[in-house]
């Protein structure tokens, strides 16, 4: 018998939840829309508003999942769950590789494809799915900062060139109903998919199309996942014309992807696992299940440190002791967090520990500790960059 699942009224269990930073869309770039009365979407189809002032940040009581012992939404009915992926040995080797190397090449895809494909991946919420299809774009390597700044450089913002950020918006990846499932199903996706739209659901359909997202690493920026019973769809769900033309190579008719934006409302329900590797993934609902990155408490002091132990490495290698020192006072400006993720907090005192004996000894960490202290700094630096694996499929549910 799989384990009890929360209605959205069950209390959250104490000491499980966080006030996680989530960027919604603003009601005031809401506007009615055209072609389904009574519902609104996010600006005009072909100019839909983007970044910057689109974004309005909220911080949303989150509940850990990893804290409330594993107790929380699952596919079926909320929209989102965890899978297992311990059991598919190549699929671990390659993401192994990926983490290590830190980026994602075509061979790598292919790898995670065909060890994916027709693999039955068992939901900690009981039961599993089967993986009939992955499609063959959107799968993506991501890489974030703490405190969205970026994972290369320390600078805050978007990343550039092929790199991919987090997502900094609360978002579904698909409408049901648009395009480019339109044209790619004959406009037969609503009633094979199951889904959950403002103006239609289906929960009856033995076929879902789900994002798999595989954390490579994650103590800081991590997604945030709504649970969907929370969400009132008719109100808070918008339709949103996605420009792809930048990176996704598509015909004319399908540069537009029809996604969903939301509004925030206090009564939706936020969850996110603290830990968790590439031995499991969430599996969730593209056409329906609202998600985000997120910034965790702490993150804007991750952030600070991560930037002090760059420019002390920097000052290390050209055997600059005052530069050290200079860099290392930053724990005497910045306090710690009082509460935050567990992982979080054991990566700030690590990188506090490194902080301090550069502070205390920069002659040492200039000399004889030098490549220990330098090989510990850059470990602790990249500890706090977020890397995950996403990809598409359709997979068979059970009812």
């Amino acid at each position: 018998m799989p384990p009890s699942r929360p209605s959205p009224s069950d209390p959250v269990v104490s000491g499980a939840t966080y006030p996680v930073a989530l960027g919604f869309l603003p009601d005031t770039v809401a506007i009615d829309d055209p072609d389904h009365p009574g519902l609104r979407r996010a600006g005009s189809r072909a100019s839909a508003p983007y970044a910057g002032g689109s974004v309005e940040v909220h911080r949303c009581d989150a509940t850990d999942w990893v804290a409330a012992g594993g107790r929380g939404p699952d596919l079926l009915h909320g929209g989102v769950d965890t899978a297992d992926l311990s059991g598919l040995a190549s699929l671990q080797r390659t993401l192994a590789a990926v983490r290590a190397a830190g980026r994602l090449t075509g061979s790598d895809a292919a790898s995670i494809r065909g060890a994916l494909d027709g693999a039955v991946l068992p939901l900690a919420g009981g039961g599993d799915v089967t993986v009939l299809h992955v499609a063959a774009e959107g799968l993506i390597l991501r890489s974030a900062g703490p405190n969205r700044t970026s994972a290369a450089d320390d600078r805050a913002g978007d990343m550039d060139g092929d790199e991919h950020g987090p997502a900094t918006s609360v978002h579904a990846d698909q409408d049901v109903s648009g395009t480019p499932l339109v044209q790619l199903m004959d406009g037969r996706a609503p009633e094979l998919f199951r889904h959950d739209s403002p103006d239609g659901r289906n929960d009856t359909a033995s076929l879902m199309l789900v994002n798999l997202w595989i954390p490579l690493q994650q103590v800081v920026a991590p997604l945030v996942l709504a649970d969907g019973r929370s969400v009132d769809r008719r109100r808070h769900q918008l339709r949103y014309g996605l420009a792809t033309d930048s990176f996704l190579d598509r015909d004319d008719d399908m540069t537009i992807n029809d996604i969903w934006t939301f509004l925030h409302d206090p009564a939706q329900e936020w969850w996110f696992r603290s830990e968790m590797d590439h031995r499991s993934a969430y599996v969730f609902d593209t056409c329906s299940t609202p998600h985000g990155a997120g910034v965790l408490p702490g993150e804007d002091v991750a952030a600070t440190y991560r930037s002090a132990l760059g420019v002390a490495l920097d000052a290390v290698a050209g055997g600059d002791e005052a530069g050290v020192a200079r860099a290392a006072a930053v724990l005497g400006r910045i306090a710690r967090p009082e509460r935050t993720t567990p992982a979080l907090a054991s990566a700030l005192a690590e990188m506090a520990d490194l902080l301090a004996e550069a502070a205390t000894d920069p002659r040492a960490v200039c000399g004889g500790r030098s490549a220990e202290w330098s090989a510990a700094s850059v470990e602790a630096r990249d500890r706090v960059v977020r890397r995950s694996v996403e990809l598409r499929a359709v997979v068979s549910v059970g009812a």
